[in-house]
């Protein structure tokens, strides 16, 4: 079946064919997971090696550490997804874009609270990390040149990938990936604020360090409670949202106009959820009066609609005599719905 974006190359999230585009997108973020992972292992072993008793710059391992949770989940993600529907999973194997976004956001909160408290102990406690000398090649040299240093080989190259990564989410409708973006283009304030942490050090602020700390565990905090609120609507079925769950996905609207606009329909109104790259949709079409719609016609607003966009692939098209208002509530309807539920 030809697509909008481009005709269909065999290569398939599970029984969904992906147009050249996305197949494109899909072969560089997969390339950039790997590149990304390469990366992070000279990290953490060069911060490793020189972090010293610093507290920010353990914070700044552990965040590096935690780096590691995104492309690891996208790629055993994107290998899950690939697999076909089975009686046990006959919607497929989508959602595993969904649990691994909620496993990378779950890494996220724990450990952004443990650091935030350690940070925050140490600093109440008053903690004077000492930042000594060590030789290097004969010669002498304060310690935190080499952490501020290992730093700054950390601050360039995930901004890099980051912004390499957000449009391949985007096309891909992929979470763990602008999960996995949305980090590396943090990361370089984490860098910045661990070598900001040793320089206050170096010239007497010993709160400078904690301060640093607390501020990166704060980000991975924030992070994790951002991620986990998307990943978590995601999975009790919300609706379908843009892939930084900004707002509602216009592909809704745009599905609902188009069936509207067929000859023998009166009304239409979908229900559509986010399987993971693809959407289930159901939709309800309101035949014009005295008009029987036929099985033909069925079809036909069937591959209408799945012809607008990839992810709409998994849909049903229900024939009703009106619109069920208890499946598709209104926006207006919600409060009430909240309050006879507290009710």
């Amino acid at each position: 079946m030809r697509r909008p974006e481009g005709k269909a190359t065999g290569v398939r999230f599970g029984h969904t064919e992906l147009p050249e585009d996305q197949e494109a997108a899909l072969r560089r973020a997969v390339r950039l997971a790997w590149l990304t992972i390469a990366f992070l292992v000279t990290a953490v072993v060069l911060v490793y090696l020189v972090m010293g008793s610093s507290q920010a710059m353990k914070t700044a391992w552990a965040e590096d550490m935690l780096s590691f949770i995104p492309p690891i989940s996208f790629l055993v993600a994107i290998r899950a997804t690939r697999r076909r529907p089975s009686p046990k999973h006959p919607y497929g194997y989508h959602r595993s874009v969904g649990v691994g976004h909620l496993v990378a956001a779950t890494a996220l909160l724990v450990m952004g609270a443990i650091l935030v408290f350690d940070s925050a102990s140490g600093l109440l406690a008053g903690e004077h990390p000492p930042v000594g000398l060590m030789e290097v090649g004969g010669h002498v040299v304060w310690s935190g040149w080499l952490m501020i240093g290992a730093m700054a080989y950390t601050l360039v190259p995930p901004v890099l990938l980051g912004r390499a990564k957000m449009p391949l989410a985007k096309k891909l409708h992929d979470r763990v990936l602008y999960a996995d973006a949305d980090m590396n283009k943090a990361d370089w304030m984490t860098a910045a604020a661990a070598m900001l942490g040793v320089l206050g050090i170096g010239v007497g602020l010993w709160w400078a360090d904690s301060v640093a700390a607390l501020f990166v565990s704060g980000s991975i905090l924030h992070d994790g409670v951002r991620n986990i609120r998307v990943a978590v609507a995601a999975l009790m079925d919300a609706r379908a949202e843009t892939f930084d769950g900004a707002e509602p996905h216009p592909l809704v609207d745009e599905l609902d106009g188009r069936l509207g606009r067929l000859d023998w329909v009166a009304e239409a109104r979908s229900r559509v959820r986010d399987q993971g790259h693809v959407f289930h949709v159901e939709s309800f079409v309101v035949p014009v009066e005295g008009y029987a719609p036929r099985l033909a016609d069925l079809i036909e607003a069937r591959e209408m609609a799945i012809s607008i966009d990839w992810k709409i692939d998994d849909m049903i098209v229900v024939p009703v005599e009106e619109l069920p208002a208890k499946m598709l509530p209104q926006v207006d309807d919600e409060p009430a719905a909240d309050h006879d539920a507290d009710r």
